[in-house]
């Protein structure tokens, strides 16, 4: 990405807010060889807090670059003379302080590191007083995707349109305008934002008036915001559109986006309406903004962002076509949906006190998802996705790289870092668990307890224990909920708890605290022996050094079924060891029914045994969830030598009569990495044989999918993976069907309908000759449609053609036919390619510096890059490569980022993983004698 042009920075004449004669001032400079910064601190000091913004901005869509105004009302706690707060890469100028005895300038200071100002006024500002500063500033936009950055769309006729927008989570308000940018510093804010006539501004409340300004500019006035936290503030400068619909709750909701695209926005408008009605109703709090708009960002690093009243999303986290989209766009558009307006309550109403809780905001979101869509769209069937949130916090979970859920950060790389799979996806876990463990009643009765007494607060960890604990015993229990009423007038909440263990009260806070302060997660063995059961608990780590998985103990809420009843038994561990007696003797014992709890199992002594024999002979007696739990374990458990590999390909055996699409995607994705592991090694025939094993398991399932988009929506997602997998694999009745659509495609010029969910397998054949790449090109620089533009991108990227895959990242990287924002899925998708790994990790290292300022150090896309090209190697000689090269990086080019030590700990263990079970693998593929092909498949 090439630097924008250092441009003349013009100031406008702002007029004060208030009645105050100016002194005549000439511009600020800050003089970085002033005596010491007069604050130490990477976090601001709590002497002042500020009140009120009010902040004026004009962007200038042509220059490139933004000028403006803040006024900020500041109330003060301790006698000070300096006011310390943020600024990044703004120039200042004109800095007053206003106060009872007049205005006054102030001497400015600059902590570039912190990037921190300090304010000095030579009296004191007293404790009790409320005073107002002013500043002015002026910067060009942003170059990454964070901050009041620049973004452009191309129109069908070609020409290219310029528009801004913010993006200010976690630590990037301070490119924008002078703020404290720290969660805890809640206020309120009155926005003005200067534009041309061609373009319209919104924000995050509605617009109360527009001024007509000398030389034909507008200047819009919004409404004050409620009280909130600076990264939540929003803005945008664009020529989009929308359209409109108001809840049952009165709350008008608008879809913005480019003009040309704007017919893909009814079904996101129907969605949001319909998730806010349902928070408003869940929550038992309404909604306390006149109006919520969604606008979909042409460019856009993140899935979307939770701005109060003014959600940004990515295009295909918005748009979607009835006649284009599948059911997967549909499922994953719902989602990003329901997750940022769950945020309006767990983020934005109620707000961590500090980025080392994050998890309070996203996992609640992400946790939220599914307790929103189960009830608002059933028919999407979002349970068969859960499971797979917990698998995948489990795959970064399991390194000692890890980090507890609520961690100390202090940095911005560090903040950025806690945008991971940790905070989300186990945040969630751990809370569905909790949701189990106290009953969905009590578990709603103190959430909604928790959100109505710190509703314009900030929280920490304890706040939401305390508020899930004695839910019916206490002054703020909302007796006019009808249902919370009935259930703890029905029973003591604790009740749930003692089908858990009987004995002390139960204490929320000491469990979660077990779940939430140590990184990782459980490993429990259970071993059966006639009615006894033991249990043992340690914590589950993929290394050599077992050390680390000393010290650690969790309270595990355990569930367990029998072969003799399908009865749910429970089982509070709190101690490394215990013994439980079952009712009477079992063929088998399953424990973490349906995979409720966030912990693994190992079936210790005769146990795996039982469990296969159940599966072959009767897998239906477990749920699927169940059954996608012990494909996950079994695998898992290899990787520690708890289990040996063939244990785990024996069990594997009986994914050759499954259907449900939770097991039979975890089944692949156990066994498909083996293969991507010899891919990368030279060994073809042991991972041609794997291949030849994975498709003769599934070549039943693959032969009975119909070419179509019929079925419900798991049933056409795992049509969708099947298809595309026997395409991958060169299964012939796949590749002689899907080659037969693409050629009629093409020859229709792209204008014959294909069915939707089967388009990927069919564009990945295609994408094989030089003749269908380049048409696939062709019909992604013309496509308005973002999914069918997003799966031709995909498709591409898997080409065997080497010159085509270069092409594809190089412009990606110029933001030239494919966008930048795209870049990290094409250079991980080309990494997963035999005939591209090494040259998308030539490409990181070789545009290092360009990305990590794009895409900001820390941030979950630099992670996502660097993990994602390096995970399939397991010699030790690309470990050294992948070591040289980190290990050049200084601290500012990333070279303390934990995705880093993530990749090391992967690659240390691929290597393990094939030096120990290659063997075994060559020897269990060679005794096991393939099926019959069947040639009606």
């Amino acid at each position: 990405m090439l630097a924008a042009p250092l441009l003349l920075l013009l100031f406008l004449p702002f007029p004060p807010s208030s009645g105050a004669q100016l002194p005549d001032t000439d511009r600020v400079q800050v003089d970085l060889k002033a005596p010491p910064f007069p604050w130490g601190s990477m976090r601001l000091p709590k002497t002042i807090s500020p009140k009120h913004y009010d902040l004026t901005i004009h962007p200038n869509l042509t220059t490139l670059d933004f000028t403006g105004v803040v006024r900020i009302q500041l109330d003060v706690h301790e006698d000070t003379n300096a006011i310390i707060l943020h600024s990044k890469h703004l120039h200042i100028s004109n800095v007053l302080l206003f106060a009872t005895e007049g205005v006054k300038p102030l001497k400015v200071s600059e902590h570039p590191r912190f990037n921190q100002l300090a304010l000095e006024s030579d009296s004191v500002l007293a404790k009790g007083r409320r005073y107002e500063v002013q500043l002015e500033f002026a910067a060009n936009f942003s170059e990454s995707y964070h901050g009041f950055y620049k973004s452009s769309y191309r129109t069908s006729s070609g020409e290219v349109r310029v528009m801004a927008s913010t993006q200010f989570e976690a630590t990037f308000a301070r490119l924008a305008f002078p703020c404290f940018d720290e969660p805890a510093f809640k206020a309120n804010f009155t926005i003005r934002i200067t534009r041309e006539p061609r373009h319209i501004a919104i924000s995050n409340m509605p617009m109360v008036k527009t001024d007509e300004l000398p030389g034909g500019l507008l200047k819009d006035h919004f409404d004050t915001t409620v009280k909130m936290s600076t990264y939540l503030v929003a803005y945008i400068v664009s020529d989009f559109l929308s359209v409109s619909k108001t809840t049952q709750h009165g709350v008008k909701i608008s879809v913005y986006a480019v003009p040309e695209k704007i017919d893909q926005t009814a079904f996101a408008l129907e969605a949001a309406v319909k998730l806010l009605d349902f928070y408003d109703d869940y929550f038992d709090i309404p909604y306390p903004l006149p109006k919520q708009d969604l606008a979909a960002i042409p460019d856009f690093q993140s899935g979307a962002m939770e701005n109060w009243g003014l959600t940004t999303y990515r295009e295909t986290g918005l748009l979607f076509d009835p006649d284009k989209s599948s059911a997967s766009d549909k499922l994953g558009i719902t989602k990003v949906i329901a997750h940022e307006l769950a945020h309006q309550w767990f983020g934005n109403l109620v707000t961590m006190e500090w980025w080392n809780d994050l998890w309070l905001n996203e996992g609640f979101a992400k946790f939220m998802e599914f307790i929103s869509l189960r009830a608002t769209y059933p028919e999407l069937q979002v349970d068969d996705f859960f499971l797979g949130k917990c698998f995948e916090a489990m795959e970064v979970d399991s390194l000692s790289s890890s980090h507890p859920v609520s961690t100390p950060v202090e940095n911005p790389t560090q903040i950025q870092e806690m945008f991971d799979d940790v905070s989300y996806d186990k945040g969630a876990c751990i809370l569905n668990m909790l949701r189990d463990f106290l009953t969905p009643e009590a578990f709603e009765i103190g959430i909604i307890r928790y959100l109505k007494r710190y509703s314009y607060q900030n929280t920490v960890n304890s706040h939401l224990w305390e508020s899930l604990t004695n839910v019916c015993n206490s002054d703020d229990l909302d007796e006019g909920r009808i249902k919370h009423k009935e259930f703890c007038s029905k029973r003591d909440v604790q009740s749930g708890a003692t089908k858990w263990y009987s004995g002390d009260e139960l204490d929320v806070r000491a469990i979660m605290d077990t779940w939430t302060l140590q990184e990782g997660f459980p490993l429990v063995t259970v071993e059966v022996k006639g009615r006894e059961v033991r249990l043992s608990q340690e914590r589950y780590l993929k290394t050599d050094d077992y050390s680390l998985t000393e010290g650690f103990l969790w309270q595990i809420p355990l569930t367990y079924m029998t072969s003799t009843s399908s009865t749910v038994h429970r089982f509070l561990l709190k101690t490394k060891t215990d013994v439980l007696d079952l009712p009477e003797e079992a063929d088998w014992v399953k424990f973490n029914v349906d995979m409720s709890g966030y912990y693994m199992v190992h079936y210790a002594g005769e146990g795996w045994n039982s469990i296969i024999k159940l599966l072959h002979h009767n897998h239906t007696a477990l749920s699927s969830n169940d059954r996608a739990s012990l494909i996950h374990n079994v695998f898992q458990l290899v990787s520690t030598e708890k289990v040996r590999l063939d244990t785990a390909l024996e069990l594997s055996l009986y994914l050759s009569k499954e259907t449900e699409i939770m097991a039979v995607t975890q089944g692949f994705g156990e066994l498909v990495p083996l293969y991507k592991l010899m891919e990368k090694r030279d060994m073809a025939a042991l991972e041609n044989q794997m291949k030849d094993y994975i498709v003769d398991l599934f070549r039943g399932l693959i032969g009975r999918q119909e070419w179509t988009d019929s079925g419900s929506v798991s049933q056409r997602v795992l049509r969708s993976y099947l298809l595309l997998f026997g395409c991958f694999r060169n299964y012939a009745p796949c590749v002689s069907k899907a080659t037969e659509l693409f050629t009629k495609w093409k020859e229709s010029d792209g204008t014959m309908s294909l069915p939707v969910d089967i388009t990927m397998a069919v564009f990945l054949i295609g994408a094989r000759t030089p003749e269908g790449w380049d048409f696939l090109l062709e019909k992604y620089r013309s496509s308005l449609q973002m999914s069918v533009k997003s799966r031709m991108k995909s498709a591409m990227s898997t080409s065997p053609l080497q010159e085509k895959l270069k092409w594809m990242m190089k412009h990606s990287l110029s933001n030239v036919v494919m966008k930048t924002q795209d870049l990290p899925d094409v250079m991980v998708s080309v990494s997963r390619n035999p005939r591209g790994y090494k040259m998308a990790w030539d490409f990181l290292r070789a545009n290092w510096h360009i990305l990590i300022k794009k895409f900001e150090l820390g941030s979950s896309t630099v992670s996502f890059m660097v993990t994602g090209v390096t995970s399939q190697y397991s010699t030790r000689e690309m470990l050294e490569e992948v070591r040289s090269f980190f290990g050049s990086l200084d601290e500012d080019s990333g070279s303390e980022m934990r995705c880093i030590r993530q990749a090391y700990e992967t690659i240390e263990d691929n290597i393990r993983w094939t030096d120990r079970n290659l063997p075994l693998l060559q020897a269990w593929l060679n005794k096991r004698r393939p099926k019959p092909l069947h040639e009606d498949l």
